[in-house]
């Protein structure tokens, strides 16, 4: 389970580890928290148009990776906050597609980071543990049938220190074309580079590895 704060944050942080995934036959699953209805200055956009907009775009790079089913929470942009109601909407997707790994954007960033990934990340790690795993948490959801479970580890993209990588040589171009189908956020104009300056990072993350291109991840394993 890939939860991203943002329609495309998934596409930057772990696209090519996902096409690697569904190519070996594993299922993943999106949840996207926020309808990205402020992910542009143009002042001829309205906010309802660009949610529909980015909504369509990130259905589109999900299929190009294989992914099962993408789940929009369609919070707007810059409104999440650590709740109650927040945290029970992941606990009930964790508890409904028990998955095995979730990843997600850093918390521990430091300095200049997006409120969203860093509210994202606390309240996904929270509901990992201990509320999914934890049956007097929430007992509504056991009353809808939705039994506690015990995630085994969680992937941050984003860290500063990562301790995991993953080769995606040769799923860089998927990864690629998955972010070209956020045209609303990434420009055409070749002037931009941003594919090129992409390959760079991904080379420079897969430093001292016996390949050329990797994504980069903070592991947590979940002991219990």
């Amino acid at each position: 389970m890939v939860v991203t704060p943002h329609p495309d944050d998934a596409e930057f942080g772990v696209a090519g580890t996902v096409v690697r995934w569904t190519s070996e036959g594993r299922e993943v699953v999106y949840v996207v928290a926020t309808n990205g209805d402020k992910g542009s200055n143009d002042p001829d956009v309205r906010p309802e148009e660009l949610a529909a907009i980015r909504e369509q775009e990130q259905l589109a790079a999900a299929k190009l990776l294989g992914v099962r089913e993408v789940i929009f929470l369609r919070h707007p942009d810059q409104s999440l906050e650590d709740t109650h109601e927040f945290r029970k909407e992941i606990v009930r997707l964790i508890r409904m597609y028990r998955p095995e790994t979730i990843v997600t954007a850093d918390l521990y960033r430091r300095r200049v980071w997006h409120r969203d990934h860093r509210i994202t990340s606390q309240v996904t790690l929270d509901a990992v543990y201990p509320y999914a795993r934890n049956s007097p948490s929430y007992p509504e959801l056991l009353q809808e049938g939705l039994q506690p479970h015990s995630v085994k580890e969680v992937l941050l993209w984003g860290a500063e220190e990562p301790n995991y990588r993953t080769d995606i040589t040769a799923t860089f171009d998927t990864k690629i074309a998955a972010l070209r189908c956020h045209k609303s956020q990434l420009s055409d104009n070749p002037s931009s580079r941003w594919p090129e300056r992409l390959r760079e990072r991904h080379q420079m993350l897969a430093e001292g590895e016996d390949y050329e291109l990797a994504e980069a991840f903070y592991r947590i394993e979940i002991p219990w």
